[in-house]
């Protein structure tokens, strides 16, 4: 079914969605990850339309929501979930599953855990809610959280939204880089360079301290409520390594694991065939 590209104002910002489907299908929320947009999954939505109702927004300062200024805005994981719930209820959705990627994951893991009982099921793609998925990457990400002054981490951290630094995270680790689209970074890189979008950036790292914070409370909600899981992940990326992926097995019981050649944004190289993973999964546990 076709995609249709929308906007709403939630809590005072214009957000823009992805969405298709019918509405009275079960209902698949996409979370996007840094530094991309709904973008990512354009190819998804299409494939998952046929029988799935899907939304799939852009967090304010990213893709093609609003982006406040920062003196009246805060640029939180907190802030960001708070959004996304609201753009839930604006829109009446009262189930759904979870397609959770990068920042998407503890945007998502907020939302799963204060309303568990809303949550059909979790589809989880090169996210995190464990510490042993923090590797190298994450050095200077530390650094920057133990001194928000220190200069060498933040030019490093400005560095991954970079042009290079963009084009790297779509292809290291991918066995076959030509299938990634070079319009994927040259479209982020247009967001990104918009005026005080390097300080969000800089501001969304430093908070993301406040995730690993909550990493207990996301394994109780895993041991407690046993949502049915898929891990569909890029094993050799660097960002967030396999080794994340694994953890999850320590506390969900319902989980299927599949794991892919390839890196952080798996979905570019191997979208087709985690396409065919997902329908079958939201066929088997929530198709009507």
């Amino acid at each position: 079914m076709k995609t249709k590209h929308l906007t709403k104002k939630i809590n005072g910002v214009e957000i823009f969605y992805r969405e298709a489907g019918d509405k009275n299908n079960p209902t698949l929320l996409l979370l996007h990850g840094y530094p991309t947009s709904s973008h990512m999954f354009r190819n998804l939505i299409t494939d998952l339309s046929d029988k799935y109702h899907l939304i799939a927004p852009d967090y304010p300062g990213y893709g093609r929501s609003e982006q406040p200024p920062m003196a009246d805005f805060k640029y939180t994981f907190e802030n960001m979930a708070a959004l996304v719930t609201t753009l839930l209820k604006e829109l009446d959705i009262k189930k759904y599953s979870l397609y959770l990627m990068d920042y998407g994951a503890p945007i998502g893991f907020r939302i799963a855990s204060a309303s568990p009982e809303k949550i059909d099921s979790l589809i989880i793609q090169n996210g995190c809610a464990y510490e042993e998925g923090l590797e190298a990457f994450w050095d200077p990400i530390k650094a920057y959280w133990n001194n928000v002054n220190d200069k060498e981490a933040e030019t490093t951290l400005r560095g991954f939204h970079s042009p290079d630094g963009l084009k790297w995270q779509y292809t290291h680790s991918v066995p076959e880089p030509d299938l990634v689209s070079p319009d994927n970074w040259e479209l982020d890189l247009r967001h990104l360079e918009r005026p005080e979008n390097g300080a969000i950036q800089l501001a969304m790292f430093y908070d993301y301290q406040t995730n690993v914070k909550l990493y207990p409370q996301w394994q109780e909600y895993f041991r407690k409520h046993q949502p049915e899981t898929l891990i569909v992940y890029g094993k050799n990326d660097y960002i967030f390594p396999g080794v994340g992926a694994e953890a999850f097995k320590k506390d969900l019981k319902n989980l299927e694991f599949h794991l892919f050649d390839t890196g952080h944004f798996a979905l570019e190289s191997f979208g087709v065939e985690i396409g065919i993973l997902i329908k079958d999964f939201l066929d088997r546990k929530v198709a009507k």
